[in-house]
């Protein structure tokens, strides 16, 4: 990674506003993308924006064991993978890797999904770029994790290294609690598979008519064998143990969401009688809410990082700067939409409902690179 120079002061200088490089209908002829679909995913706009600029593509299946062959008579890749299929996390980074390698334009880059649903990479790369952070401390070794709690100060907030939606996240009030987290841990582990009813009762409170619940009891068998074959598929997490510092007195967090020179934001609520507010589902717009440090410590660290596309989750310390929890290169795009509008890199505000996924494809056709491996024939 490439280091970056740091301010004493922060925000870091912000880079002046940069107008749009490219115009769609001139980049567009000639180019051949590839892109792996799956329902509820950033792939159905691109198909469907695809098909409106005219851009040639084909619905590829990255499973396929001759995924790489195939990928060779394409311009760039496009794969939204989640952390909810542990077979994406097995082999989607491989894949999305070697296609960077061979010179297709593909999203998500490695600078942009490396770290995705691992919170020691996100903690080791935020310090690395000096961005406000919330204070976190990963051990590797037991007796130094305990040695530690000893002079901690609770509550804290433990975490697996993988999990969204505040799963897999939890408050530790005092040292017994510690120890017994990290007997687990460097035990026989935790698994950060969802559970089959996990927060049933936020889904529940948030169905909004009989048809809506009807749909869903229709679903839950589907429901329950996916839940269970992750469960079994997925690897415990051991060995580690990851502890925050909790900031308090926080009744909402920020989401600023980057995707180039666009940045939307809004507040998510913490649940009730909880502190967590990622996956509440009550989702705020009022961006008189949004600390405009949020979206500008957003704009600087995405640059740092080189990134096509980050969710930045942002709590307020005790005297009310902002200071970055995680952060994901995936999350549900109709959310930033409904923001009614974006940030531009120069801080001013664009007026007008955008689409995340259609971002990130104008990002990709506008910056092609077509440098990669050399193929060695006849051996």
């Amino acid at each position: 990674m490439v280091a970056v120079e740091r301010d004493a002061s922060w925000p870091m200088p912000r880079a002046p506003p940069s107008a749009r490089p490219y115009i769609l209908q001139e980049v567009v002829v000639g180019i051949r993308l590839a892109i792996h679909h799956e329902p509820c995913s950033f792939s159905g706009r691109w198909l469907e924006y695809c098909r409106e600029l005219g851009i040639e593509h084909e619905i590829v299946n990255a499973f396929e064991n001759d995924i790489i062959s195939r990928l060779a008579g394409f311009d760039g890749f496009l794969w939204h993978f989640t952390n909810n299929e542990p077979t994406d996390l097995l082999m989607a980074r491989h894949v999305l890797t070697v296609a960077e390698h061979m010179g297709l334009s593909v999203f998500p880059n490695t600078a942009t999904c490396w770290h995705f649903d691992d919170k020691i990479a996100q903690k080791y790369l935020l310090e690395a770029i000096g961005v406000p952070m919330v204070p976190t401390y990963v051990f590797y070794e037991k007796n130094s994790a305990l040695a530690w709690l000893e002079n901690a100060t609770f509550p804290l907030v433990r975490k697996l290294r993988r999990g969204a939606g505040s799963f897999n996240v939890g408050l530790v009030e005092d040292f017994p609690a510690g120890r017994k987290f990290c007997n687990q841990m460097f035990g026989k582990g935790i698994s950060p598979a969802l559970r089959v009813f996990a927060d049933a009762r936020r889904r529940l409170t948030q169905m909004r008519n009989w048809s809506v619940f009807r749909d869903r009891l229709k679903r839950l068998g589907t429901h329950f064998r996916t839940a269970r074959r992750r469960r079994r598929e997925t690897i415990p997490e051991r060995g580690y143990v990851l502890f925050q510092e909790f900031i308090p007195d926080n009744s909402y967090d920020t989401r600023i969401t980057v995707v180039g020179d666009r940045a939307w934001g809004f507040t998510r609520e913490v649940r009730t009688g909880d502190f967590r507010a990622s996956g509440s589902g009550r989702i705020k717009y009022d961006r008189s809410k949004i600390h405009p440090a949020c979206v500008e410590i957003a704009f600087t660290a995405a640059r740092a990082l080189r990134s096509q596309s980050t969710a930045f989750d942002f709590v307020l310390d005790a005297s009310g700067q902002p200071l970055i929890v995680e952060i994901s290169y995936g999350y549900l795009p109709e959310v930033p939409y409904r923001a009614g509008g974006y940030w531009a890199a120069d801080l001013s505000w664009q007026e007008g409902h955008t689409w995340p996924e259609h971002a990130i494809l104008e990002d990709l056709l506008s910056n092609p690179n077509r440098a990669g491996l050399t193929r060695i024939d006849g051996l």
